[in-house]
């Protein structure tokens, strides 16, 4: 076993119970493949279009003068749930 990782599991071993279940989870989130994926993405540089630019634009504005509406409430008048969201999967 490499120093570090010795040194590693010493220091878990010397945490109080409270802050274990933290640091569980930073582990888990360092290890998902979607995160490390999503920190190792390039920067996106891509200009914006003069149409999204002035979309994006409009939008904004039109949250300033209207109140937004609520994740669920799209949800239930489109007639999904988040659940169904989350286990969606593409077809083949």
């Amino acid at each position: 076993m490499s120093d570090a990782k010795a040194l590693a599991h010493e220091l878990i071993d010397r945490l109080p119970p409270t802050q274990l279940s933290s640091l569980v989870g930073l582990l888990e989130a360092m290890l998902d493949p979607v995160s490390l994926a999503i920190a190792n993405a390039p920067f996106d540089d891509e200009q914006i279009s003069a149409k999204a630019e002035k979309a994006l634009s409009e939008a904004q504005e039109w949250s300033k003068r209207n109140k937004c509406i609520p994740h669920d409430q799209v949800l239930a008048e489109v007639g999904i749930t988040q659940e169904e969201i989350d286990q969606f999967k593409e077809p083949k």
